[in-house]
């Protein structure tokens, strides 16, 4: 069997590790990929969202099965472009992608079937936007409607903030046309919590869950990254929400976009806050999150290539999907100066014995050596029993990885640990 995994970051290097442990799969071919996806799957230079080079490659190397991960190509319409010419896939159509491409769809998508989320008002004149802020309840947090690289979500503390925040998304065209509208959303408060799913459109089946550590410095300081860490599973995530949560968040989602006509099949992202009214939706995503799928797939114990196949033959209500009762640790070493700039071109040497560990982001091969090329360069995962095991063996393989400019959080899973009744 070949397969084709577009994409080139470390959420793709997370998936292309999990796909290779089926022995039926010969070949996969990651699109672009990059210098350290090389060594587990077949690299092609072409981008992402080109999405006709991709149909193209698909059809005449004969791919028999195709994994879209990034959102962009699937807010584009990568899956109905390969479906179109007979290429089975992982992920949703862009008519469900959207849940993820327009925040302003997805608020009134809760609004409408009665998904707790925060309050909202939707703005696509800015002026009116300025004018409502004036009275707003601040803090508030301010989106653009559109893809905005994960960076579209302002949380503004004060009304200089709120009205910086719209002049930059809706005026200045930060985001570009993705700041054509923008939400103005009530500030919750309380733990974070993403849950991936997998889903076939008529059950979920939630994977386990996570933590993100959004900011780039220790102790939650600095600027919001992609993610700098994760840890499973997260400690507020209970038996209790997670009942709450599939009752009254997952499947009523579910049923909401089958019953707008755009039935989601892959993996839908639910980024939850867990309130004191209980948990509500900040966030969907339309395909896996990065870096939480650094820590949640090497959990899997059943064959993910099966579990996908069935998210697209509506056969996932009788596939197993089992996790190890364990937990895991993801540290992310990044190039300093990330989020904003940094230099790159710097020589990385991982260690042999723990390559299985690392899943490589931003990096390229040139001249048999690997170089970063990107701000998140690398992110490296341990399992273990307890999640202090996992955090100390995670950070012991950090400190055998070398490349200059390297940085990274050292307090990934505190918070995680404190949560457990740990210091």
């Amino acid at each position: 069997m070949k397969l084709l995994v577009v994409g080139g970051g470390g959420r793709e290097h997370a998936i292309i590790k999990k796909l290779k442990e089926n022995q039926a799969i010969d070949t996969i071919y990651a699109l672009p990929g990059n210098g350290g996806i090389a060594a587990d799957a077949q690299c092609v230079n072409i981008g992402a969202t080109d999405i006709d080079s991709i149909v193209t490659f698909a059809v005449e190397n004969s791919i028999d099965y195709a994994v879209v991960a990034p959102d962009d190509p699937l807010v584009l319409g990568c899956v109905d472009a390969l479906e179109a010419h007979g290429v089975p896939c992982f992920g949703p159509r862009s008519e469900a992608a959207i849940i993820e491409g327009s925040k302003v769809f997805s608020k009134n998508l809760m609004k409408k079937y009665g998904i707790p989320t925060a309050a909202y008002e939707v703005f696509d004149d800015a002026d009116k936007a300025l004018a409502y802020i004036k009275t707003a309840p601040i803090p508030t947090v301010i989106k653009a409607d559109g893809l905005a690289l994960g960076k579209g979500v302002i949380i503004a503390v004060t009304r200089e903030e709120a009205q910086d925040a719209i002049i930059s998304i809706m005026k200045d065209k930060k985001f570009g046309k993705s700041g054509n509208s923008i939400v103005v959303e009530e500030f919750l408060e309380g733990p974070e919590v993403s849950v991936l799913s997998f889903t076939d459109g008529k059950v979920v089946v939630p994977m386990i869950s996570s933590m993100d550590h959004k900011r780039a410095g220790d102790n939650d300081t600095g600027l919001n990254t992609g993610g700098m860490g994760t840890v499973a599973p997260n400690p507020y995530y209970t038996e209790a929400v997670a009942k709450e949560c599939m009752e009254k968040i997952f499947l009523p989602t579910i049923n909401a976009m089958n019953a707008e006509g755009r039935t989601f099949k892959g993996c839908l992202y639910f980024g939850l806050m867990i309130t004191k009214d209980g948990p509500k939706v900040i966030e969907y995503n339309c395909r896996f999150g990065d870096p939480e799928t650094q820590v949640v797939l090497p959990l899997l114990k059943s064959d993910l290539f099966t579990i996908m196949k069935a998210t697209t033959d509506g056969t996932l209500a009788q596939t197993e999907v089992e996790f190890a009762d364990k937990n895991a640790a993801c540290v992310i070493m990044a190039s300093e100066g990330y989020p904003v700039s940094y230099e790159k071109g710097y020589e990385i040497t991982i260690p042999e014995d723990i390559a299985d560990c690392v899943f490589v982001a931003g990096a390229k091969s040139e001249g048999g050596k690997l170089l970063t090329s990107g701000g998140r360069v690398l992110g490296v995962t341990a399992i273990a029993d307890t999640l202090q095991e996992a955090i100390d063996s995670s950070y012991k393989m950090v400190e055998q990885i070398r490349f200059d400019n390297a940085f990274y959080r050292h307090d990934i899973g505190q918070r995680a640990l404190k949560a457990e009744g740990q210091e």
